[in-house]
């Protein structure tokens, strides 16, 4: 079963890709958001639910998405268009880290999308070449809340704790003036929702060619996250601004 579309499915009931309640979606964007008339890009959207998010609360705010999966890109298109602020949007289905543009943004975000760069700190280099003089960047990105097991970082990749997470920021030149660290009711909402979703959808559509490898996807990400990852891997969202030019 195709991965992007394992995604859609699972994000169905969460559309944020990431253990983030909507209501620190939305207090992180009010903060990142000051002036209202902001221009911001989301290099990894998917299925833009920031953005739409931002477009929704700031009436003038505009905003630019980059993606490779058409799927997700065709259903924020639809959605931007049903909150009547698909006018405001701009959508653009390529690698976000080929994109380019003229105009630098007040505010870029990726949140959950560093693997896409190779890492957080080659994230943060993406997202600075598109940001505005005195503009912020809002990254998301995993951390060890407990030392991993072998088998923990062969899933999921290396990372580190909190601490020396945000002293590598740090010393990159970044000030974070705002953080968010997901709780466990927020992973716990969010892998519920996820392999729930999956599931859901595979047992209504049993006859779809891809219901048992979406049950059994689920199942697997189930495992992963009960038997595995949960309480060991955390998610923090930093607000940043430069430090240095």
């Amino acid at each position: 079963m195709d991965r992007r579309r394992i995604s859609r499915i699972a994000h169905t009931h969460h559309p944020i890709a990431a253990p983030l309640d909507d209501a620190v979606v939305r207090r992180l964007l009010g903060r990142a958001l000051r002036r209202g008339d902001e221009r911001i890009l989301d290099l990894g959207c998917g299925e833009a639910a920031w953005l739409l998010r931002a477009l929704d609360g700031h009436p003038g705010v505009t905003a630019e998405g980059v993606d490779l999966d058409t799927g997700a890109l065709r259903k924020a298109a639809r959605e931007a268009a049903a909150l009547g602020v698909g006018d405001r949007l701009t959508l653009h289905e390529q690698d976000a880290g080929d994109f380019a543009t003229k105009r630098p943004f007040d505010l870029v975000l990726s949140v959950g999308a560093a693997h896409a760069f190779g890492g957080l700190l080659p994230t943060l280099a993406a997202a600075r070449a598109h940001l505005a003089t005195g503009g912020a960047v809002l990254v998301g990105d995993g951390f060890w809340e407990r030392e991993p097991t072998p088998d923990l970082v062969d899933m999921l990749g290396e990372y580190e704790d909190l601490a020396s997470t945000v002293d590598r920021i740090v010393a990159d030149g970044w000030t974070p003036v705002l953080a968010h660290v997901s709780t466990v009711r927020e992973w716990d909402d969010y892998e519920w929702s996820w392999t729930g979703s999956l599931s859901e959808w595979a047992l209504d559509h049993p006859g779809d060619p891809d219901s048992g490898a979406a049950l059994e996807a689920a199942a697997v990400h189930r495992a992963e996250w009960l038997h595995g990852y949960r309480g060991r891997f955390g998610f923090v969202t930093l607000l940043l601004r430069r430090t240095t030019s």
